[in-house]
């Protein structure tokens, strides 16, 4: 299965990805990760552009075709990218599962941007300026909505692995 993770940066994507991965087993890609080793590679700068979902894309194929579950980490801000990766799990024959990680407390949201330290070394940091100020589409179907506010991670895992399973989802709700 592919579980295409978006939202804007600081919701707690990323710690959510890993914490997926490390209970599953699943396959983690960052495009944070792939678009800064295509800057320190020469073959992009900042802002990089779709380089990095085009290779995410490949990337998450070639592993579903191999049997893996892939959760695709990153912004995923535009309804494009998001029907790329819909069309990545078509291509490899798995079911998807999008979901959007928000943190509604706009107060915690923007603590989050201002204290948060980089994990991808060279990677700038966006400020809440350019948080707030990005292009970022509203989701025009169905998909799971985890919001992290006010939870910690553990509780923001459970609610996702809730809204994936079969029947009602108590802590994330579906739109």
């Amino acid at each position: 299965m592919l579980i295409a993770l978006g939202g804007l940066p600081a919701t707690g994507k990323t710690t959510l990805a890993r914490l997926l991965a490390a209970r599953t087993g699943a396959v983690h890609l960052r495009i944070d990760t792939i678009e800064q080793a295509l800057v320190r590679a020469g073959v992009a700068a900042r802002p990089v552009g779709p380089a990095g979902y085009v290779v995410g894309y490949a990337l998450a194929e070639e592993q579903l075709r191999l049997g893996l579950t892939v959760i695709a980490d990153s912004v995923n801000p535009l309804a494009v990218t998001r029907d790329a990766w819909r069309d990545t799990a078509v291509r490899a024959g798995v079911p998807v599962v999008e979901a959007e990680v928000l943190c509604s407390d706009r107060a915690e949201h923007r603590r989050r941007v201002r204290t948060r330290t980089g994990d991808v070394p060279g990677m700038p940091l966006p400020g809440w300026p350019e948080v707030t100020g990005r292009e970022y589409e509203p989701w025009d179907r169905d998909h799971v909505v985890v919001d992290t506010a006010g939870r910690t991670p553990e509780e923001a895992l459970a609610s996702l692995l809730a809204a994936m399973a079969p029947g009602p989802a108590p802590q994330a709700r579906r739109r």
